[in-house]
């Protein structure tokens, strides 16, 4: 007779078989500190047979995006954030106002001449 219940009692779902031989090998691994400006430390674990330069200098804090070095006394400065630009603020730092105003003259002719007015110019 069947029953209605889990075939498989006592155990949740997920649940893996337990010992490391069981669930794999864990590679030999170094933890090496970072420290933001803020104070925040992270520790992220590389490979224990990497080249010592491949290892980051810095990293992104991830809890406030600042950079963070290894030298917990002199953490890396935040370097100057430069504000959003607009399209208009960069069209204006490749145009010149007298540039401009040809442009939009010569589209609003263009436009006229389109439509079949004359233009005012």
């Amino acid at each position: 007779m069947a029953s209605g219940g889990s075939a498989i009692r006592g155990s949740r779902v997920g649940a893996g078989p337990m010992g490391e031989q069981d669930r794999g090998f864990h590679a030999e691994r170094i933890q090496v500190f970072y420290w933001c400006a803020n104070g925040h430390e992270l520790s992220p674990y590389f490979l224990a047979t990497i080249e010592p330069e491949e290892i980051p200098e810095t990293l992104d804090c991830p809890n406030c995006g600042t950079p963070a070095g290894r030298d917990k006394e002199n953490p890396p400065l935040v370097a100057k954030l430069e504000p959003y630009k607009t399209h208009l603020a960069y069209v204006k730092e490749r145009r010149t106002e007298e540039e401009a105003a040809s442009l939009l003259d010569e589209a609003i002719d263009q436009l006229r001449a389109r439509r079949g007015t004359v233009s005012s110019n």
